[in-house]
C-alpha cells in the first residue's frame, strides 16, 4: 500500500480549509480524490475571478 505524503495533504486542507472555511474533521474525513477534486475546482475558479478582474482592468 502506498502512503499518501503527510505534507500533501495538509496543504490541500489547508487550501479548502481556507477557501471555504470548512473545519479540519471534515476535511480529514474526505478521500484523497475528492480533496484533490476541490483543489483543482477551487483553482479554477480563482483563475476565472482573475481573468475576469484583467479583463475589467483592461477595459478601463
Amino acid at each position: 500500500m502506498t502512503c499518501y505524503p503527510r505534507d500533501q495533504a495538509r496543504r490541500e486542507v489547508a487550501f479548502i480549509a481556507y477557501h471555504f472555511h470548512w473545519p479540519r474533521e471534515e476535511l480529514m474525513s474526505l478521500s484523497h480524490l475528492e480533496r484533490r477534486l476541490w483543489v483543482t475546482d477551487i483553482s479554477r475558479i480563482n483563475q476565472e475571478i482573475n481573468e475576469v478582474g484583467r479583463e475589467a482592468s483592461r477595459a478601463n
